[in-house]
């Protein structure tokens, strides 16, 4: 059963719905974690010194309204009723809805972006959000106007560009913070067993062993991490939500009437500014909410709903009203509110409770990891990061990642501000400024995703953003006014973030625009003539360039210093589109250079961000049979295949699968019987690889068309060397001070210190030729 994160594929109702409950189950362990354990600390950092408790319940009822209506306006309306339904493709996350605008409108920066790339299925998709090309009430319009306002003013590109940077850096810094807290909460428990000075030297060393074993865990991967952890988020909610009964019944059972908003009012006259600095506690509520989204593309959206509302939404709405009911009836004792969470459990199940609440804030932690992951992921794949190390840990779910280098540096980090703080106030101002900016941004790309994906009309869009933003900017600036108390970390690691995320993408786009200004031209290599003025010798060279037309510099500087190439050259251009998956048959883009004589090809490999890149071996296998494909079908593809316009002297087609590769022992007769297929052999013999193309039954072949398939097979057999630019990317002579640190130091360690591309990891070294050339950028 072939089934996407994002849908299924499997027509059978019953084996679906499996699937659907199996992934709410596994995002129990994955998603929710970080929220469920939210009441650890929400009611402790509420309490902490910004408001005084009294005789009166009036501050408790206040808490609790403001914490159930934040619950029911933010994770479930705003979430799981909204955000949920703008995926891309099964995709979440902030680059998830960047993707979907720059689609919509063309205003990302991705530099070698095509014409043709819009050609692409997933770009046609109809509009998930309810709206679509032809719905009424003038969305379309609306749509048709905001669309023509931004790509008129690249400012406003540019604004779009970093409000994404700025969401993908916070997300990263809760992947840091979420872990500190959430851990530290439940280990505070031991507290309340044994005495203070013996705690406070156990404290901090039994979490950074929690964290550093946390770590360790997460090349298993999300699908073993899931069914692992899944469990104790379960046996937890439980817990919270019987205490919570408990505390309900026995304690106070009329704590019901705190939901209604008026204890909101009530609140926020009594205690005023203190009860305004104390929303900074409050939010620590919803921490987590945004994993919901963020993760979508390691679950669905249907099970991630399904977890929420039946079992997540329903367990911490008890338990915040079971501690508040305790609460109500022990305002007298003063350190209550200090300890928090631990002291409305019952005295005789405190130490299972305590070793429930340590194994799910571990848990909890998984959630923001793994939404660090995929926003990595999608931002390394536009272009917005340095390459890294991504490894699939599912074969069946392609979503789900690990990323070694970025886990290793969250890990440090976090053991870092656990040291560095100690305590959870200051880590819940951290947390919070956080976790509300990426709302923030959410909440603003949202309201463009309404009226340009989902033609709704611009009134909507503002009313989204007036209601939600309103709720959010409060909370926003309850935050902000802690900036000593710990919340510059999050401003201060998306600042370093943010730097290497621009700095990356500036040097990148440099970088293309001098290649795309030192290309050669087409006119230059015709007046070669077919040899190019050198000797061409047998084999395949595989010229790797970013470049979707022209001729790369590298090229003639190489043949300039070494008179000698292959007999069949091929210009490949890897590179990433704005949707989350590219289908095999959409995938290559072929086209000629010249005229047939000189066997001089383009092939642009076109992938999504959520793609998985194949194998050398497979990968060189698909580029041959690109080729083959092209030459049989001529200058268009298979099923009339989009073709590109002119460009350069070049035409450009879609090829997908026809013609089959038979190497070594491959039978090319196997799953096509004779009456069905065509084989062409290489005519020399004693070649050190074989090499059959198997073709579908087609009209009768032209002799030209023949000989270049018999050419192709021969350079196959010979072998295949890969070129690749070794650039070093410098500022040109007359950069201002920042432009010269930017490119000579900082991109330049950043492109040093990165990977190379995903396909030339595991090319062997002794089939490939790096050619240096210095950049002026």
């Amino acid at each position: 059963m072939d089934i996407e994160c994002g849908g299924f594929s499997n027509p059978a109702k019953r084996n679906s719905w499996r699937t659907v409950l199996s992934l709410a189950y596994q995002s129990l362990g994955v998603v929710y974690g970080d929220l469920s354990t939210s009441p650890l600390y929400v009611y402790k950092s509420t309490f902490a010194e910004d408001i005084q408790h009294s005789e009166t319940n009036e501050e408790i009822y206040g808490v609790l309204s403001f914490v159930f209506w934040t619950l029911t306006l933010v994770p479930l309306l705003k979430y799981v009723f909204i955000v949920l339904r703008a995926d891309d493709d099964g995709e979440g996350g902030t680059f998830a809805l960047y993707s979907l605008l720059c689609r919509h409108a063309r205003v990302g920066f991705l530099p070698n972006g095509q014409l043709a790339d819009e050609e692409i299925s997933a770009y046609k998709k109809t509009d998930r959000g309810g709206g679509s090309a032809g719905s009424p009430s003038g969305g379309v319009g609306a749509a048709s106007r905001v669309r023509v306002m931004l790509e008129r003013h690249q400012v406003l590109q540019k604004m779009l560009l970093i409000l994404a940077l700025i969401g993908t850096c916070m997300v990263i810094g809760d992947g840091v913070l979420t872990p500190a807290i959430s851990v530290f909460s439940a280990v505070s428990g031991l507290e309340l067993s044994m005495a203070r000075e013996h705690h406070k030297y156990l404290e901090v060393p039994i979490v950074c062993l929690i964290l550093i074993g946390l770590f360790a865990l997460q090349h298993y991967g999300t699908h073993r991490v899931g069914f692992l952890f899944a469990p104790v988020v379960i046996i937890w909610l439980l817990c919270i939500s019987a205490i919570g009964v408990y505390n309900i019944f026995y304690w106070n059972p009329h704590v019901y009437q705190a939901l209604s908003p008026y204890y909101m009012y009530k609140f926020v006259k009594k205690t005023q500014r203190g009860g305004w600095m104390s929303l900074g506690g409050i939010l620590l509520c919803i921490t987590g909410s945004e994993a919901m989204y963020a993760d979508l593309g390691h679950f669905s959206q249907l099970s991630i709903k399904i977890a929420f509302t039946s079992v997540v939404y329903p367990s911490l709405i008890l338990a915040y009203m079971g501690q508040a009911a305790y609460l109500s009836k022990h305002h007298v004792i003063e350190n209550e509110y200090r300890i928090g969470f631990y002291v409305s459990v019952p005295e005789q199940i405190r130490w299972p409770v305590l070793c429930i609440a340590i194994l799910a804030a571990v848990v909890g932690s998984q959630a923001i990891i793994t939404g660090t992951f995929s926003i990595i992921k999608q931002c390394s794949a536009l272009g917005c990061f340095p390459r890294v190390k991504i490894v699939h840990t599912s074969s069946k779910f392609h979503g789900q990642i690990y990323i070694p280098e970025i886990n290793w540096i969250l890990m440090i980090l976090c053991l870092a501000v656990t040291i560095g703080f100690r305590d959870t106030k200051h880590m819940g101002n951290a947390a919070g400024l956080a976790v509300i900016t990426v709302m923030l941004v959410t909440t603003c790309l949202m309201s463009l995703v309404i009226v340009l994906c989902w033609h709704k009309s611009i009134f909507l869009a503002v009313c989204f953003i007036l209601f939600f933003g309103t709720i959010e900017a409060l909370y926003f600036s309850a935050s902000l006014i802690k900036f000593l108390e710990g919340a510059w970390v999050p401003i201060a690691f998306s600042c370093i973030f943010m730097i290497i995320m621009y700095v990356w993408h500036y040097g990148t786009l440099k970088k293309y625009e001098f290649d795309l200004q030192n290309k050669v031209s087409i006119e230059w290599l015709l007046g070669l003539g077919p040899s190019l003025g050198i000797v061409r010798v047998r084999g395949i060279g595989l010229i790797h360039t970013e470049l979707v037309s022209g001729i790369p510099a590298i090229f003639s500087h190489f043949i300039t210093n070494l008179p000698a190439f292959h007999q069949v050259l091929i210009f490949l251009c890897v590179k990433s589109v704005p949707v989350p998956h590219v289908h095999p048959e959409e995938r290559f883009l072929v086209g000629r250079i010249g005229p047939k004589e000189y066997r001089l090809y383009r092939c642009i490999v076109r992938y999504g961000y959520r793609d998985v890149h194949k194998d050398d071996l497979e990968f060189e296998k698909d580029i041959v049979c690109s080729i083959a494909e092209f030459i049989r079908s001529g200058t268009s593809g298979p099923n009339g295949a989009a073709v590109e316009s002119e460009k350069d002297g070049e035409r450009m087609a879609v090829v997908g699968a026809g013609i089959r590769l038979c190497e070594v022992g491959g039978d090319p007769g196997e799953g096509v019987g004779p009456s069905s297929s065509i084989e062409i052999q290489s005519p020399i013999r004693g070649v050190r690889k074989k090499v059959r193309f198997v073709l579908p039954t087609s009209p009768r072949m032209n002799a030209s068309t023949r000989e270049e398939l018999q050419e192709l097979m021969e350079a196959r057999e010979a072998g295949m060397a890969f070129i690749l630019g070794h650039s070093y990317v410098r500022a040109k002579s007359g950069s201002g001070l920042v432009r010269r640190f930017a490119i000579n130091y900082g991109y330049d360690f950043l492109r040093r210190n990165s990977r190379g591309p995903a396909y030339a990891v595991n090319i062997p070294y002794a089939s490939t030729l790096e050619v240096g050339m210095v950049y002026h950028v």
